[in-house]
């Protein structure tokens, strides 16, 4: 197992995971919050991958990213739904369209719950202490 490149996955995740629980503990746009739970997520997940010393995919589909990893993580249909949730809040770009508004505020913290559980998860599943990684 290549736990340092897993380390470095998990580190930025945790940047994320943390930038977001500030943002939403100030009550921010739920929309900026959405997109640091999407962006821990994956790298939560490619985390895994990095583990096993696995080309990492090109892919913010945390779906896809999933199937990569679901033969070392299980997650339930809820948290699928989950991450499905959290792909829509990735963004190419983030311009102005006829259809764009603020995820809810109880659909982001449900998210963020989600976040962080399965980041301990990993953490722990990967053997990798939080203190390594929050300094």
């Amino acid at each position: 197992m290549n736990k340092t490149a897993a380390k470095e996955w998990l580190t930025i995740a945790y940047h994320d995971l943390k930038s977001a629980i500030i943002l939403f503990d100030a009550n921010h746009f739920t929309d900026s919050i959405g997109s640091d739970l999407q962006q821990s997520l994956e790298k939560i997940l490619k985390s895994i991958i990095a583990s096993q010393n696995n080309k990492i995919p090109k892919s913010h589909d945390l779906l896809e990213v999933y199937e990569y990893v679901s033969n070392n993580l299980h997650i339930n249909d809820n948290e699928i739904v989950l991450i499905i949730k959290a792909t829509e809040y990735y963004k190419e770009d983030r311009y102005p369209n006829p259809n764009y508004s603020l995820p809810p505020r109880d659909e982001i913290e449900e998210l963020l719950e989600f976040t962080q559980e399965l980041f301990d998860r990993v953490c722990s599943m990967l053997e990798i202490d939080i203190k390594e990684i929050d300094k």
